[in-house]
């Protein structure tokens, strides 16, 4: 290879032409949910859990690649290939835990955008609710798919938030470096909660979902191109997309959670506050020990983070209610071309806000609905990796062996987290 290819090749903009779906998800990784459950973990365990990010870090890349993988080469979503090769209860069980999970996260997330916003500019939260949710709505119903994917990748830029966070507090990062590398764990049941947490917020069913009907939504809006079991010759470049995409997004992704953590960790578990419930009180939390400007910083992230985050939820939760019951399906589509799609995304994020105004507090619900999404992820992962290892469903693009051990890594991994979680609170009870 030439200089001047390899140039090319590394310059900045044929690399965010790679970048799309991959870089979406991971960034909606960290949504209100996510930070509040890093905030936590670094305000209560200090630098106890930093290791835990660079142990997510490989297995989320190889279970986001596969299900990458499945709607590229199919040309459907994770759904649509689970109700044309498994039992119907079995799909139904899945989208249906998928799709509460996916609300509670909604209305989570409202509730910890308006409080955030409350924090910096004053006003009423539930307006706030009302108006993230609505604005949110009208972007996925009212704009093509075509102008809507780049809004969604550039709102990713807000995470930067948290690395610009870090950079306004003391950081001993000798001493960081030797607890990430050398953690010491704990059997606590706190500690074991909080770790199942984490994986939870890291490693979501909603993830799987969107990236993978997102490569379907990217392959139909490109001219020429079609699903690799259709079109083969487009295999090579497609698939080596989708590996940087990857890669890049939850890299990014793995990063601002580190980060977050971090900064809980070095500036509210040494001042002694160890009880961190939301995101927004995290960022209330950080006002007086790192200052005005840190603290707006972090409330603006939660806000940035939560429009991004708010679509992918509720989209995921459309595209896989969709699939299983073969509707039409797409943010490409107009509403009255896909009116169960678009019926089931509205009643998502409705359903949110009106948590937000009943007796149940989705804002403490944080933390415990990355939990529940760490339970839901085992059987939902399990039937991942089955289908990307059947020739009849992948053809010749099953997975490689490589990929097969990081996928099913990370089912194990999660499904001994949950297992040791469930054990200890019987022990405990």
């Amino acid at each position: 290879m030439t200089l001047a290819r390899l140039r090319r090749r590394l310059a900045p903009g044929p690399l965010l032409k790679k970048l799309g779906p991959g870089l979406i998800t991971g960034a909606a990784d960290d949504d209100p949910s996510g930070i509040a459950s890093y905030s936590q973990a670094g305000a209560q365990f200090g630098n106890g859990m930093l290791w835990s990010v660079l142990f997510t870090f490989p297995l989320m890349v190889g279970i986001q690649v596969v299900s990458a993988r499945i709607g590229r080469v199919t040309g459907h979503g994770l759904a649509a290939n689970m109700r044309l090769h498994y039992p119907q209860a079995l799909v139904h069980s899945l989208v249906l835990l998928l799709v509460v999970a996916n609300t509670i996260n909604i209305a989570a997330d409202l509730g910890a955008m308006a409080a955030a916003l409350e924090l910096i500019a004053g006003g009423p939260a539930h307006l706030y609710v009302v108006e993230f949710a609505l604005g949110s709505l009208a972007l996925q119903v009212f704009i093509p798919f075509p102008r809507y994917a780049p809004i969604l990748k550039w709102l990713t830029l807000t995470l930067f938030a948290y690395v610009g966070t870090v950079f306004l507090v003391e950081v001993p990062w000798r001493a960081v470096a030797h607890d990430t590398l050398l953690p010491r764990l704990s059997l606590e049941p706190g500690y074991l909660v909080m770790l199942v947490a984490v994986f939870g917020t890291t490693i979501s069913p909603y993830l799987f979902f969107w990236q993978a009907s997102q490569e379907v939504e990217e392959q139909r809006a490109a001219p020429g191109q079609e699903p690799l079991l259709v079109a083969p010759q487009q295999a090579r470049r497609s698939l080596r997309r989708i590996t940087v995409d990857t890669w890049v997004g939850m890299g990014f992704s793995n990063l601002v959670a580190f980060f977050i953590m971090l900064t809980t960790a070095v500036t509210l578990h040494v001042h002694g506050v160890t009880d961190i419930q939301t995101s927004a009180q995290a960022a209330e939390a950080l006002r007086p020990i790192a200052g005005q400007f840190a603290f707006e910083l972090f409330a603006a992230g939660i806000v940035g983070t939560g429009l991004l985050a708010i679509p992918v939820l509720a989209g995921s939760a459309a595209y896989a209610v969709a699939e299983t019951f073969e509707w039409k399906i797409g943010l490409g589509l107009r509403l009255a071309e896909a009116r169960g799609f678009y019926a089931t995304l509205v009643a998502a994020t409705l359903i949110g806000v009106s948590m937000n105004f009943s007796r149940i507090d989705p804002i403490r619900a944080l933390v415990w609905s990355a939990v529940i999404n760490g339970v839901i992820s085992v059987p939902i992962m399990a039937v991942m990796m089955l289908m990307a290892a059947r020739a009849e469903i992948m053809g010749p693009f099953t997975v490689s062996r490589r990929l097969k051990w990081l996928g099913w890594a990370s089912t194990g991994a999660m499904g001994l987290a949950v297992l040791t979680m469930l054990a200890t609170a019987s022990l405990t009870s």
